[in-house]
């Protein structure tokens, strides 16, 4: 059985570092143009430098993305970016426009293309019609089930690979080919600048032929009528192994640090397990645990079991019952001082959890916190602060800690 690359999301140099601390195979990140993350921390190229050498220097790979739907406008100067993205390494970019693989072909042929999802492929004949004109690998679009995955690695070479998301934020729209952000904001989701309307609460009006007006809703408060629910594949690990993907994708270039480390550790960890010995796997419900705690909506398995995708209409909020504290900097064996940069006030005493890349999480408690001075104090209020705690658990430099949110 081929091992599945894990890819995960990074959208900045931090997050980039914690993927593959925590185990990821590869990432994906936007660069400085043409992607569809406009608002993200994106990487500019000293940036990337830094997170290819990190990258590279562990074995694992790094694609840009470059996934707008271009105007004539977004054109200018493609080939000297993606003759600077060839030089410093990138192992592959992401596109979805014909128009800038052909320009890619033409100016680097040595860098591997990879079909963005935004070209809305859901078949293997289209697959192969991209394979045929130089893309190594298809990210299938979201509306495909487990056995379309299965047909699509029956009838395609294996020179072709296949990409998949099997965990984050879906989109009301195919494929997020979407035009109501831009209709109604005048900000276009194809060129990266989403206001993400879909999450907004709307009322359905009726009107008659005489013309009067009728409000249609579930209650007083309106109805969330285009509000996907989030992608969740870990309960289905044996079915993803064996539908032939070669690679398989968490969304979620927006979303936190903590994120990004508790959905791959996840992953992650069911994979490895899985590939260990197969007959013997079991599920373990702690890594359903580990996608419960960061921020999230209601899960779905989405199109994979031919169902219809549901959406959740209550709200638009995430369910958020962690917070990420602090992010261990440094940790002394001899003295048992462990040193923290703040993330969200935390205080003396506290129980907190420490999410680790391998084995089982944490739990210890923050005693005898103090300024980098010595200083004692009851709790670290300033954002990105260092404090110190003393702790007998060995701790290890980019550990998370998380709390329990406080029930209000």
């Amino acid at each position: 059985m081929t091992k599945p690359e894990l890819l995960a999301p990074a959208g900045n140099l931090e997050k980039l570092k914690t993927a593959i601390n925590f185990g990821a195979d590869a990432v994906y990140l936007g660069g400085s143009k043409l992607n569809l993350r406009a608002f993200a921390n994106n990487f500019n190229i000293e940036e990337l430098k830094e997170g290819l050498e990190f990258a590279h220097s562990r074995g694992k790979k790094i694609y840009v993305t470059l996934n707008i739907i271009p105007h004539n406008d977004d054109l200018a100067e493609i080939e000297d970016y993606l003759k600077e993205l060839y030089e410093i390494g990138v192992d592959a970019i992401l596109v979805a426009d014909p128009g800038i693989i052909e320009t890619a072909k033409a100016v680097v042929p040595n860098l591997e293309i990879h079909l963005s999802t935004q070209a809305n492929c859901v078949n293997y004949k289209s697959a192969l019609f991209w394979h045929k004109l130089g893309v190594k690998r298809v990210v299938m679009a979201r509306e495909m089930s487990i056995n379309d995955f299965k047909i699509l690695r029956e009838k395609l070479p294996k020179t072709c690979d296949i990409e998949a998301f099997v965990h984050g934020s879906m989109c009301m729209a195919y494929s997020g080919r979407c035009m109501l952000s831009n209709y109604l904001t005048g900000r276009d989701a194809n060129r990266g600048e989403c206001a993400q309307p879909c999450r907004y609460k709307y009322h359905l009006i009726e009107e008659n032929e005489s013309g009067e007006r009728h409000e249609i809703t579930e209650n007083n408060n309106g109805i969330y009528i285009m509000n996907s629910k989030d992608l969740c594949m870990i309960e289905h690990i044996p079915e993803l192994m064996e539908s032939g993907i070669n690679s398989l994708k968490i969304e979620g270039r927006m979303k936190s640090v903590y994120y990004v480390a508790s959905v791959v550790k996840a992953y992650r960890e069911a994979i490895d397990k899985y590939i260990e010995d197969p007959k013997k796997y079991v599920f373990d419900s702690k890594w359903a645990d580990y996608l419960l705690k960061p921020s999230h909506r209601p899960y779905t398995t989405g199109f994979y079991f031919d169902e219809e995708i549901k959406q959740s209409y209550e709200s638009s909020a995430y369910i958020r019952n962690y917070d990420i504290v602090g992010i261990v900097r440094n940790y002394n064996k001899d003295s048992h001082i462990a040193t923290i940069q703040q993330k969200n006030k935390v205080y003396n005493g506290d129980a907190v959890e420490v999410l680790v890349p391998k084995g089982d999480n944490k739990n210890i408690k923050l005693n005898s916190m103090k300024k980098e001075n010595g200083e004692a104090i009851d709790s670290a209020p300033s954002a990105q602060m260092i404090f110190t705690i003393e702790c007998h658990e060995e701790l290890k430099a980019d550990d998370i800690i998380i709390k329990l949110k406080e029930a209000k």
